[in-house]
């Protein structure tokens, strides 16, 4: 415990510092805020667009039920831009309410529109309530019973927990008497519509809208989602109010009070209709807030107190802080595999600590809280015909670590003697297999430049036995490519098992060389076979494996590119890793605690 705790026993919660700065959107906005140098954790409030009140030329209409309304505290990078806003506007008389969400990281919260209020005066099929975030009120006026219509609607839907809100309440109906004719009230996101009620033979009162909930995130207590209140047709009894949080008043009829509006930015359901004939009033628009947290754990580990001194507490900004101690994977493009008898692609640089064989295992970085560039290597095209040699692959960069690209596999005739060996790379291509140029033809060198666990290893040299030929694998990172025969292509080089993302995965096998006899197979870890038969295969994506050779009669190119590479961090639970773009970011946590960040194409990495 002392050494991740600084000797303090207890429980340790995240800490941040975030001074309890609060950004309210109201509109759409590509980015809610950019979180300060100390902010680690946000409180956000997500109030999405009310339903309409239903609408009516007879009867009495439902509330439209309101947005829904999630609180969420959320872990973020300090010193980044968060996500984009949408902000949900309200619905129109008898339509649904609009979504509202914020994207932090990689992952998009989003509360539900509210329902619109069931309309009145209209065939069962198009007069129902909506379900939503709170679901709208049903609708009274003559008709079978039960009816959907008649019905509140579901609220907290898709489900959410907590609930982001309640269903609707019910309408009151009558065949004989317009008095007693009355809409439910919306849904409330802190309380179900009430149903309307019919206290004596001539009269009716409408359902109230639900309530609302009450939230401090802005240093006062707002109300928001209150549901719109039911309408009623004539008198006696009343048009039901709508519930705290900005729900709209349902309307009375025949002509004494039209429905009223949700109130903007507070997620309020409409009015029902009473007035005959009167539309529902409009669902209020949603709204986004974030709070920047200050948060203490009243336990202090010695990095959380390095991070509260980096954010300028204490007057002691020149502080040093501590860095975080990460195992790293970093594979580059692999190399495109050689024509006409052409060499195999060498396999793309393989760096690694911590996880994989014990001999390529380098030291873990250090890596300070901020942001760092990644750069994921493509895989080298294949030969785009003879003589052209196959392209080596593109390196990966992670901060002081660069795994180079593994080099293209040579090419037959015709040509000359160097677009027929193998190029050097992170591994080498295999040389081509060729009779009609003097051999035998080289492999590329592997470990170029030089790193020390070595990155890879050597193409196989191609050769040829009279008329038959067969050219050399692509270098591996755990062995070199194999020399052809007269009867084969080289195989390509074995690649190196890795566990850092859990299961092991093997990575950067060369690709097999092509032959006029047997084609050589692709190295484990990704690397493409050789032809003939089929045309050579491209290497693997994201192992960095070499594309295989191809050996005659296959149209060459893209069929056998090497395969792209891929960059992995893990580090200890007290860290945060989050990356962009999220399609190229993978970020997860092993059941033992390490956190895990992988990508598979050029992005940016955040540590804090």
């Amino acid at each position: 415990m002392a050494r991740t705790n600084g000797g303090i026993i207890g429980r340790v919660n995240k800490t941040s510092f975030g001074k309890n700065t609060v950004t309210s959107r109201t509109s759409n906005t590509p980015s809610a805020v950019t979180t300060q140098n100390g902010t680690k954790i946000i409180e956000t409030l997500v109030v999405a667009g009310g339903g309409g009140g239903g609408s009516t030329s007879g009867g009495a209409a439902g509330g439209g039920g309101a947005g829904g309304v999630r609180g969420l505290e959320i872990s973020v990078c300090a010193g980044t831009a968060l996500g984009a806003v949408v902000v949900g506007a309200g619905g129109s008389a008898l339509a649904d309410g609009n979504n509202s969400s914020i994207v932090v990281g990689c992952t998009t919260y989003t509360s539900e529109g509210g329902g619109k209020g069931a309309k009145s005066f209209c065939g069962e099929a198009s007069a129902a309530a909506g379900t939503g975030g709170s679901g709208g009120g049903g609708q009274g006026y003559t008709g079978p019973q039960p009816g959907p219509s008649k019905t509140g609607a579901a609220g907290n839907t898709p489900p959410t927990t907590p609930p982001q809100g309640n269903n609707g309440g019910n309408g009151a109906t009558s065949c004989s008497s317009g008095a007693q004719q009355a809409g439910g009230g919306g849904g409330g996101a802190g309380a179900v519509g009430a149903n309307a009620v019919q206290p004596g033979p001539c009269a009716s009162n409408a359902g109230a809208g639900g309530a609302g909930v009450a939230s401090s995130i802005t240093g006062s207590s707002v109300t928001y989602g209150g549901g719109g209140g039911g309408g009623k047709r004539m008198a006696p009894g009343c048009a039901a109010a709508g519930g705290s949080g900005g729900g709209g008043q349902g309307g009375l009829g025949p002509n004494v009070r039209s429905a009223g509006a949700g109130c903007a930015n507070t997620g309020g359901g409409g009015g029902g209709g009473g007035r005959e004939p009167g539309p529902g009033g409009a669902g209020g628009s949603g709204i986004v807030i974030v709070k920047e947290l200050n948060k203490a754990s009243g336990v202090w580990n010695l990095k959380s107190h390095m991070a509260a001194l980096a954010a300028g507490k204490c007057s002691a900004s020149t502080w040093p802080i501590a860095p975080f101690s990460v195992n790293f994977l970093v594979v580059a493009g692999g190399g495109g595999g050689g024509s006409g008898r052409g060499g195999g692609g060498g396999a793309g640089g393989y760096r690694a600590s911590g996880f994989g064989p014990s001999p390529l295992q380098g030291s873990v970085l250090e890596l300070y809280a901020g942001s760092y560039s990644i750069t994921v290597g493509g895989g080298g095209a294949g030969a785009s015909g003879q003589p052209a040699r196959g392209t080596t692959g593109n390196n990966s960069v992670l901060s002081t670590i660069t795994s180079a690209g593994g080099g293209g596999g040579g090419s037959g005739p015709p040509g000359s003697q160097p677009n027929m060996s193998g190029r050097d790379g992170g591994s080498g291509g295999g040389g081509a297999g060729s009779a009609d140029i003097g051999g035998p033809h080289p492999g590329g060198s592997g470990n170029t430049p030089p790193t020390d666990p070595p990155q890879g290893q050597d193409g196989g040299t191609g050769v040829s036995t009279g008329t038959v030929e067969g050219a050399g694998g692509g270098g591996g990172v755990t062995a070199a490519g194999a020399t052809g025969t007269g009867s084969s292509g080289g195989n390509g080089g074995a690649g190196a098992p890795n566990l850092i993302l859990g299961p092991d995965t093997s990575y950067a096998g060369g690709g097999g060389g092509g032959a006029q006899g047997t084609a050589g197979s692709g190295g484990a870890g990704g690397g493409g076979d050789a032809g003939p038969g089929t045309c050579a295969e491209a290497g693997t994506a994201n192992t960095g494996g070499g594309g295989g050779g191809e050996s005659g009669g296959c149209n060459p190119g893209p069929a056998n590119a090497g395969g792209s590479g891929i960059v992995v961090v893990r580090g200890p639970s007290a860290v945060t890793f989050a990356g962009t773009p999220c399609a190229a970011t993978t970020l997860s946590t092993h059941p033992g605690g390490n956190k895990i960040a992988k990508f598979t194409a050029n992005a940016t990495l955040t540590i804090s």
